[in-house]
């Protein structure tokens, strides 16, 4: 009788679930079967979507305390309060937690030896963030929730995760150079660029009226990326075989 009682309320629960991980992985597949060299190890990948769920615990913790000293810095009800909030704060907490995960599990592995390798890594990682964060909205506030995200939010991380992996691509094909000057500017790039588009695209999602710009905003985005995307995946060479910068 107990489960009777339960099963709609489960049932509604999966449904959810689903709604918010099916976005994610629709993207996931396209990137995946655009790489036209060598098609990426499916464990890897795997094991990086799950790097990008990790990320989200780093970003919150950096998002919680940051937060709470801007909060207490008389900063509030601001101008200021937002740019700090959205360009600095959550912006560098949410893209630095994946492009720290990205280094760590990516930058010495055999696998990456294509240019595109890098906005493969960089997107599957940048979707295990998304999905787990959109499982988390959705399960708070319900199937509406999942279907804005559906066309906003998971592929708004899609777009920062290929801005991401464009540098650092160019980043480890400069290594691979051995030209380091460039590697460093390029993995500097990598941080810097998809954070200024993230914080771009909170910034603009919390202004008051700004539903219009935001919807531009986000067609601009998404079609810049879809275009980098297929770029990228067309001039894909193995590292050392051309020049990428």
């Amino acid at each position: 009788m107990f489960y009777f009682l339960l099963a709609p309320l489960l049932a509604y629960n999966w449904i959810l679930i689903f709604a918010a991980v099916i976005p994610a992985i629709v993207l996931m597949v396209y990137v995946y079967r655009s790489d036209r060299l060598e098609a990426e190890n499916p464990s890897f990948l795997f094991r990086l979507a799950l790097a990008g769920v990790l990320s989200t615990f780093i970003a919150m913790l950096i998002e919680w305390i940051a937060g709470a000293i801007l909060d207490h810095s008389g900063a509030v009800g601001t101008s200021a309060y937002n740019v700090i909030l959205y360009f600095i704060i959550v912006a560098y907490a949410e893209e630095g937690a994946k492009y720290f995960m990205l280094h760590r599990r990516t930058w010495n592995s055999p696998e990456f030896n294509c240019q595109y390798d890098a906005v493969v890594y960089a997107v599957f990682l940048s979707l295990g963030f998304a999905l787990w964060e959109n499982i988390s909205y959705v399960m708070h506030y319900g199937f509406g929730t999942a279907l804005v995200r559906a066309v906003t939010a998971i592929p708004g991380h899609a777009c920062f995760g290929i801005f991401m992996g464009i540098f650092y691509g160019l980043a480890k094909g400069s290594s691979f150079a051995g030209d380091q000057a460039k590697t460093k500017l390029y993995r500097v790039l990598t941080l810097i660029v998809p954070a200024f588009i993230h914080g771009l695209y909170d910034y603009i999602a919390s202004m008051q009226s700004g539903t219009g710009l935001f919807v531009v905003f986000i067609i601009i985005l998404f079609i810049i990326s879809f275009l980098l995307v297929r770029r990228m995946s067309i001039n894909d060479r193995h590292f050392g075989r051309n020049r990428y910068y």
